[in-house]
């Protein structure tokens, strides 16, 4: 499985941005983008949200129990 870091960038590279382009679309500074891409442990979860969303990438929740979950709510 690719790390987050991993995914960033490469949606980053593959869209034609750069890092301040990304940042500025993000809403989020080309420190936080830079740490985001380098693999720092503690950022905030709603602008790496930002990021992306930016960038078009979902997140999935996985484990044993969502199914079940997900009948429960419906």
């Amino acid at each position: 499985m690719k790390e987050l870091k991993d995914v960033v960038k490469y949606h980053r590279k593959e869209a034609g941005l750069s890092r301040r382009q990304l940042s500025e679309f993000a809403g989020v500074s080309t420190t936080f983008l830079s740490d985001l891409e380098s693999g720092k442990q503690t950022l905030q979860f709603n602008k790496i949200v930002d990021v992306l969303m930016t960038l078009n990438v979902a997140i999935e929740f996985k484990s044993p129990l969502m199914k079940k979950m997900n009948n429960e709510e419906g």
